[in-house]
């Protein structure tokens, strides 16, 4: 499963520095673009609870990761296509859909090959394969790019060969033998929002938490902005992205690692206070150096969450419903991420960058303190 992330973030994150800019150059404007990647979003977070909860009642796992990194995997040539509107949202859906599908599913097969007492372990060192995809495709289209300035058509071409390798890896994958709990036809679209209501308490007191950081979480693109209006050029801004993955992939395995051993719920925390330091830190103007070493902590924030937060989840929901407790909580998550970046664009446009960082910051002291504090 591990590899398959890989490949397939190599192929996503190759176009993730790019997309802004072929989008324009085939006349998308910026407030389209804003509405293709909400739509798309939204298409995501909308399925993954009932594809989740799906995968739960037909005791199936391996079907809903096959088609969703096939979903993302054809995605990437359909956008260099056509350039038609209507084309490039449809494209971009599928690619979305693509997650939603996969999600629950997947995070149930990593969840169901650990103990509780390993799923920081096992969470981590697939965000940690997950994340040098990150790392691999943004580097490889910073070198391309130097060479073919513009190219930008035949970079989607390109991201296609590591999708077909995710889907090659993704069939070795096999079911273990599972007790089927009930059928497609009892499971409606929005059945995940009756999961909520039925599941335990604690698994509502966390995911509130969890998800209350969402809302204060904007897009990185906002971090990289702030970089790009200190004076960085484009190169610079993309090697700082490239430097904050690598970090993340270096650091997330053994931090996970070390969340088994000191608890989820305790290193999920520390991971916010990095982000806190780290959003305070940008509210304020600073060099070069220091953007890096903001980055640097950056990364170690992500790889102290990401991974954890569903470890987290996994090992307070029930074992018969873990593929929809985490596609419900990664559901609602990318709903409020949607809000996060919608709100953060509002301030940084009426306050300024310096606002959007600070409160934000703050804000996330407040969560810390709440997970810590009022969580189990």
């Amino acid at each position: 499963m591990s590899l398959v992330s890989l490949f397939t973030d190599m192929a996503s994150e190759m176009l993730y520095p790019v997309m802004p800019i072929y989008l324009k150059t085939i006349g998308f404007s910026i407030m389209l673009i804003g509405i293709l990647e909400g739509f798309a979003e939204a298409t995501a977070g909308l399925s993954k609870g009932y594809f989740g909860k799906l995968s739960d009642v037909t005791g199936k796992r391996a079907p809903f990761v096959q088609i969703g990194y096939g979903l993302s995997a054809i995605s990437k040539p359909m956008m260099a296509v056509f350039v038609y509107p209507v084309w490039i949202f449809f494209a971009r859906t599928i690619d979305r859909f693509g997650k939603g599908i996969r999600t629950g599913a997947r995070d149930a097969i990593l969840s169901g090959e650990a103990t509780p007492e390993t799923k920081g372990k096992i969470f981590g060192f697939h965000r940690s394969m997950d994340t040098l995809g990150a790392v691999i495709g943004p580097l490889f289209a910073l070198i391309y790019l130097y060479y073919n300035p513009g190219g930008y058509k035949t970079l989607f071409y390109i991201a296609f060969v590591p999708g077909l390798l995710a889907i090659a890896v993704s069939l070795t994958v096999k079911d273990k033998p599972k007790k089927v709990t009930g059928s497609a036809k009892t499971v409606s679209f929005f059945l995940f929002l009756k999961y909520w209501k039925e599941s335990p308490a604690t698994y509502r007191k966390v995911t509130g938490g969890l998800l209350a950081f969402t809302l204060v979480n904007s897009s990185d693109v906002f971090l990289l902005l702030k970089a790009k209006q200190s004076g960085l050029d484009d190169t610079a801004v993309i090697g700082v992205y490239i430097f904050y993955n690598l970090v993340y992939a270096l650091a997330a395995f053994p931090m996970g690692i070390i969340a088994d051993k000191l608890g989820l719920k305790n290193m999920f925390v520390a991971g916010l206070a990095l982000f806190a330091a780290v959003y305070i830190g940008m509210s304020f103007d600073i060099t070069v150096y220091t953007f890096i070493g903001l980055f640097f902590l950056y990364g170690l924030y992500a790889a102290a969450t990401e991974g954890i937060s569903k470890a987290w989840i996994s090992n307070i929901a029930d074992k018969k419903d873990t593929a929809v407790a985490i596609g419900t909580y990664t559901g609602f998550q990318s709903i409020g991420a949607l809000i996060a970046s919608s709100v953060a664009g509002v301030i940084w446009y009426t306050l300024g960058a310096s606002a959007t960082f600070l409160i934000s910051g703050a804000a996330v002291v407040l969560i810390a303190g709440y997970m810590f504090f009022v969580t189990e």
